[in-house]
């Protein structure tokens, strides 16, 4: 496990509370992961310059990508890679690559036109089986979200460049923009009813 000081990196900017809520996340985020798929090969996007969650979940193969990143490196085992997924698009990885992708807290921070596309991406990495897992409040934490920012408890530069808030019926037809099959999506929610998670299958 990283240390409180190590868990502050994760996201741009400083708050209070930004290790205690990046545990929270890796800590969902690994009760949805299927146990026989932690034999191979795991993609977490906007993993953040020290990639706690993944430095916190048993997988064969480790891989993180975030546009904050410097250079490509290997850092506790995880391949790490400079990325921007709203403006580079195309994830460099080939089609059934990863047997789960993952995204804590960053479904909200890519523009509303970009998600289908990103999606439609994630979909094509995964495997056939594999399992899609995000996390993102909810949309009636917006004001708490805010308030906190002004007290310094989470990041003002992370909260400030939210592009939207998703409940579980938007974030379904989301998901359904991207290729995804409803009957592959579950829903759920987390934090005392601030957080939303969604799991779909390929």
């Amino acid at each position: 496990m990283q240390t409180s000081s190590e868990t502050e990196k994760t996201t741009r900017g400083h708050g209070l509370l930004e290790g205690f809520l990046a545990k929270k996340r890796a800590k969902m985020a690994n009760k949805l992961i299927p146990e026989h798929l932690r034999e191979g090969k795991i993609l977490d996007i906007g993993c953040g310059t020290t990639p706690f969650f993944l430095m916190n979940t048993k997988f064969q193969e480790k891989f993180g990508l975030d546009p904050v990143l410097v250079n490509p490196e290997v850092k506790e085992g995880v391949s790490l890679k400079r990325f921007d997924i709203e403006n580079d698009r195309t994830l460099p990885f080939e089609a059934n690559f990863f047997d789960v992708v993952t995204m804590l807290a960053v479904f909200e921070h890519i523009d509303i036109d970009v998600l289908p596309t990103t999606l439609n991406e994630i979909r094509r990495v995964l495997k056939p089986g594999g399992v899609y897992i995000l996390t993102t409040p909810c949309p009636w934490s917006d004001k708490l979200l805010r308030t906190m920012a002004k007290l310094n408890l989470v990041s003002k530069e992370e909260i400030n460049e939210h592009k939207g808030a998703y409940g579980p019926r938007e974030l379904r037809r989301y998901l359904k923009e991207g290729g995804f099959e409803e009957e592959n999506m579950k829903f759920g929610y987390f934090e005392l009813y601030l957080n939303n998670w969604a799991t779909v299958s390929k």
